[in-house]
């Protein structure tokens, strides 16, 4: 289900999504989207996960405005056995580990690929420590999620997030960017259970475009944005 902005008519509803002024920032994007999300009204026993790193502002700026929990999501992709969009991956969820099925974890690696996952995997949990800096993971089953990203380009990677979110048994997931492309956006609403989106210029070009300053935070800094 999706959640769309004002005029009656179809035609004018899409065109008015098309043309948008740029987001001073990612804080600024933020915002503007917890104004939109503040008038929903099942936002009790709500979590918002901010997909590192561009989101992570957002979300601190969204968690702030509606007072509800925020933690992140973090993403390594490891391998693409059918090609472009079969993406195999790694994802912390809050401080959850979540693997896909398809990908054995190693305990004495011996080939090539054994070793190459040991390895992303070993790094990937290094730099979830530095991200999360000590903070304790979230509790995700049977809570609304708020899943924020500073932007939907092709769609994979909140593709991505949301089946891992989908494992931990939320009971339900709403994507939720202040910019989206036409194509990314009709791929994300039908994987979410509702999308919430303030724009979708065209033609779309890249995320930063949307953004006077698309400056995102160090990787050493996340924590502080979340605990800010």
């Amino acid at each position: 289900m999706s959640d769309w902005t004002a005029p009656a008519s179809s035609h004018n509803r899409n065109e008015s999504l098309k043309h948008v002024s740029r987001f001073a920032n990612l804080r600024d994007g933020g915002r503007q989207l917890a104004d939109r999300l503040r008038a929903d009204a099942n936002l009790e026993n709500s979590i918002i996960l901010a997909i590192a790193r561009g989101g992570v502002p957002l979300g601190a700026e969204v968690s702030m405005r509606l007072g509800a929990a925020v933690d992140m999501v973090l993403i390594r992709r490891l391998l693409v056995p059918r090609g472009p969009g079969s993406e195999l991956c790694a994802v912390s969820v809050g401080g959850t580990m979540v693997i896909d099925e398809e990908i054995t974890i190693p305990t004495s690696p011996s080939t090539a690929v054994e070793h190459f996952l040991a390895d992303a995997l070993a790094e990937f949990r290094n730099r979830e420590k530095l991200f999360r800096a000590g903070r304790p993971p979230i509790e995700v089953a049977s809570r609304e999620v708020l899943l924020v990203d500073c932007a939907i380009h092709g769609g994979s990677t909140m593709n991505i997030a949301i089946q891992a979110v989908r494992k931990l048994n939320p009971t339900r997931i709403t994507a939720a960017v202040p910019v989206a492309s036409r194509e990314g956006y009709a791929l994300i609403e039908g994987l979410a259970d509702r999308v919430v989106c303030l724009a979708q210029p065209e033609p779309f070009g890249h995320a930063g475009m949307w953004y006077e300053d698309f400056s995102r935070p160090e990787d050493k800094d996340m924590h502080e944005l979340l605990d800010s």
